[in-house]
């Protein structure tokens, strides 16, 4: 199939953008079937945590002792004792060492 250039409207800033052959053939060999809807400058502003809506930096955090190592553990969720709360650095090798399964 031969891609050309297609010009599109941003639906966040009312832009016109440049769908390029390029990425029209990268979107194709990814499978994607929908045309971008936001221009790169839109997608990169979403992608930064500007474009609204809550992102990952907003998360509450809560604070508690890693069941592991005993150090600082700072999860996104609220423990509620009845499973094993592990710091970053803990989850991590026992995610690595366990194999195939999930605990």
């Amino acid at each position: 199939m031969t891609f050309q250039d297609r010009t599109l409207t941003c639906v966040e800033c009312g832009n016109s953008f440049t769908f390029t052959a390029g990425e029209q053939e990268f979107h194709a060999a990814k499978g994607f079937t929908n045309d971008p809807k936001r221009c790169p400058d839109c997608r990169a502003a979403r992608r930064a945590g500007n474009g609204g809506g809550a992102g990952r930096q907003d998360r509450e955090m809560y604070t508690t002792t890693c069941d592991s190592c005993g150090g600082v553990a700072r999860v996104p969720f609220q423990p509620r004792g009845d499973k094993p709360v592990y710091c970053s650095d803990c989850f991590r090798s026992r995610q690595s060492t366990v194999s195939g399964s999930r605990w």
